[in-house]
């Protein structure tokens, strides 16, 4: 889900480019979004991805079963591409026709991401506390009970 839209109930053509992003990303490491709650700094696959690439360790988000020294830097381009689709304003995403233009390029230069909004910044005591207390998910009850009204 965009921050936009999540936020402010805002969608738009570039909410589509966010999701695209994030399957993106899903694909390149071989693993859900919502699998990352439980790693340290990572809140999700966005601030995993994001972390990894500041550090110059993008080669490990890539899914070993598709990282080949042949297909690597390709794959790390699709990353580089899914990481623009995620930055945090909708305006600085590239849009769709952008998006399959760098995508389909295979070389040139890509602008540098910006800093995508859900990423967690000091949250290792949080997740560290969450796996010592053996937390198997956010929610603080075992029965969620929701009433779907209309507006």
């Amino acid at each position: 889900m965009s921050p936009e839209y999540a936020m402010e109930g805002l969608f738009s053509v570039r909410s589509d480019v966010y999701s695209f992003g994030i399957l993106v990303l899903e694909i390149m490491t071989g693993r859900r979004n919502s699998s990352f709650h439980r790693m340290k700094n990572a809140v999700n696959i966005v601030g995993y991805a994001w972390q990894l690439w500041n550090e110059d360790k993008a080669v490990e988000l890539i899914d070993p079963t598709i990282r080949s020294a042949s297909m690597i830097s390709q794959a790390l381009r699709c990353v580089h591409i899914a990481l623009l689709c995620v930055q945090d304003r909708a305006s600085d995403r590239p849009d769709i026709d952008a998006v399959i233009r760098l995508m389909g390029s295979g070389s040139g230069p890509l602008p540098m991401p910006k800093q995508p909004m859900f990423v967690a910044v000091g949250s290792a005591d949080v997740t560290e506390t969450m796996i010592a207390n053996k937390y198997e998910s956010f929610s603080t009850y075992d029965v969620t009970i929701t009433m779907v009204q209309g507006r």
